[in-house]
């Protein structure tokens, strides 16, 4: 019984108060939780951009490192960086697609083959192992460094190369700038 003056006394209360104060107090209660809800939905969507900025970087840094790996793992570091630089100087260009994976798996048609061909011939096959050992290692070291620019381009402008054991008929319009082991590039 002594339980049942409370509800009395909230209802004299609430008779008794000031309504309006109470009206803007529920306003400004509101306001506050609305900016509140905005803000948390904000910080969730600049997370969420953050975390996919982040996935599509460590993507682009994937590719970059498997181009190295498979075009110039066994080459000298010098010719790693120089693969690493010709596939970002064609990022940068124009005529080439804008992201370093699409640079990688481009394919162009071939008339004489009849067929699209890859930019880079370990493209071209279907299955390829695993990337592994000190050689992918490296391989991630080089994407990284010439990616984030923490060493200055060697070939500036170099947007070609081939094995020297090979002759392709574009190789006569370019203007050759390097050899390096077993590559040969051109601007």
């Amino acid at each position: 019984m002594a339980a049942m003056p409370m509800p009395r006394n909230l209802r004299l209360a609430w008779h008794r108060a000031d309504r309006e104060v109470l009206a803007a107090l529920a306003l400004v209660g509101l306001v506050l939780a609305g900016l509140g809800a905005g803000l948390h939905a904000v910080f969730r969507q600049q997370d969420a951009a953050r975390e996919d900025a982040r996935a599509a970087e460590a993507r682009e840094l994937e590719c970059l490192a498997r181009n190295v790996y498979f075009e110039a793992r066994g080459e000298p570091e010098a010719g790693q960086y120089a693969v690493a630089e010709v596939t970002m100087n064609r990022k940068g260009a124009a005529r080439y697609p804008d992201t370093v994976c699409a640079v990688v798996h481009q394919k162009n048609w071939d008339p004489l083959r009849g067929r699209h061909v890859g930019a880079f011939s370990w493209t071209e096959f279907d299955v390829l192992p695993a990337p592994r050992g000190e050689e992918w290692a490296r391989a991630r070291k080089v994407a990284e460094d010439v990616y984030f620019r923490r060493v200055a381009p060697r070939l500036q402008g170099a947007m070609y190369f081939h094995a020297s054991y090979i002759k392709p008929a574009w190789a006569k319009e370019k203007k050759a700038v390097a050899r390096i082991g077993r590559h040969v590039f051109y601007r």
